[in-house]
């Protein structure tokens, strides 16, 4: 049996994240996925934010003692060549622990999210990154069952997180980006109506000239929480699924 450094060494990089603090990128893990009549393979990619003064073996040594199963970290699922081929589809997808994990009608995120997969798999090259300090646009699972409180009493999405004491999304995609950058050099196109999400590689000039809009899901129980994403988050409506949804999002915009 070869030494645990023998084989998990060349599987980790470390890239600076700042002054401090580097990200330490495990992968990739070859990962079948299967969800219903959808069959893929994918390459897994974790991450971890280390003191700038571990090295790789010093970071496997430690893991023991980080408490890691008492926060999130954050992954990427890569499919194809996605480090040389030209064009890329990616996501970024915040975590949603109701729509992902339970099929929450609440929102349309885990729509959004088995719907990338699928997008990506067809286009034959992308990347899904799962990003998991992002529950509830950055305020926390149990700040988000609050929120949900809330909107049972009327509140809107942006309505909640304010009354809570958040802004209406504090979301960051920098740590995202800087793994994208190890992974691939080339511009990518995005799967998002986010025009945060847009300006964020934009900036980082990883950004291709189009992105992918991702309209779908409605249901009578997210209705008024996809208006709102339209209304006053200023999502992007120029590709939705279904002629009514299209009509009902212009409407919500007026």
């Amino acid at each position: 049996m070869k030494n645990k450094l023998e084989i998990l060494l060349n599987k980790i990089q470390l890239t600076d994240r700042n002054e401090n603090e580097n990200l330490s990128i495990v992968g990739p893990v070859r990962l079948p996925i299967m969800q219903g009549d959808f069959q893929a393979t994918f390459q897994w990619y974790s991450w971890l934010t280390v003191d700038k003064e571990l090295s790789k073996s010093q970071v496997i040594d430690r893991i023991s003692t980080m408490n890691l199963a008492f926060g999130q970290q954050s992954s990427v699922l890569v499919y194809g060549d996605f480090e040389n081929r030209d064009d890329a589809l990616i996501r970024m997808h915040s975590i949603c622990h109701t729509g992902d994990i339970f099929g929450s009608q609440r929102c349309d995120c885990g729509y959004q999210l088995h719907e990338s997969m699928k997008m990506i798999v067809e286009h034959g090259c992308g990347a899904i990154f799962y990003l998991a300090d992002h529950e509830g646009r950055g305020i926390g699972l149990f700040s988000k069952s609050l929120a949900y409180l809330l909107q049972e009493e009327e509140y809107d999405t942006v309505e909640a997180n304010h009354a809570l004491g958040f802004e209406d999304d504090t979301r960051s995609y920098e740590d995202a980006i800087r793994v994208l950058e190890v992974l691939r050099q080339k511009p990518v196109t995005l799967i998002t109506n986010n025009p945060k999400k847009l300006e964020a590689l934009q900036a980082h000039g990883l950004l291709a000239d189009s992105h992918v809009p991702l309209w779908g899901g409605m249901t009578e129980t997210n209705r008024h929480y996809l208006e709102t994403k339209v209304k006053k988050s200023g999502h992007i409506m120029d590709g939705g699924k279904e002629s009514e949804e299209r009509s009902i999002l212009h409407a919500a915009r007026a």
